[in-house]
């Protein structure tokens, strides 16, 4: 993979790592990768939770709507 960066990204990329933060510039990008992956896992949950808090009040877990959520879920009539 190639890119090009400004140089004023270049030099801070560059302290980064002479400074002992990271042991190179590939580190370096890797763990910004990583560091966006797991904000994008963070921001999908957080819209999960949104999105159910949205979707009206509650419904008790009763035994019966265990079963009905299993059959839903195996494809069987209920």
């Amino acid at each position: 993979m190639s890119f090009s960066l400004p140089e004023s990204l270049r030099t801070y990329i560059d302290e980064r790592v002479r400074t002992g933060h990271y042991g190179n510039t590939s580190e370096y990008l890797r763990d910004l990768i990583r560091r966006d992956q797991e904000e994008q896992v963070k921001s999908q949950f957080r819209q999960l939770i949104a999105d159910g808090l949205a979707s009206g009040p509650g419904t008790p877990l009763t035994r019966d709507r265990i079963t009905y959520l299993k059959d839903q879920a195996l494809g069987e009539p209920g």
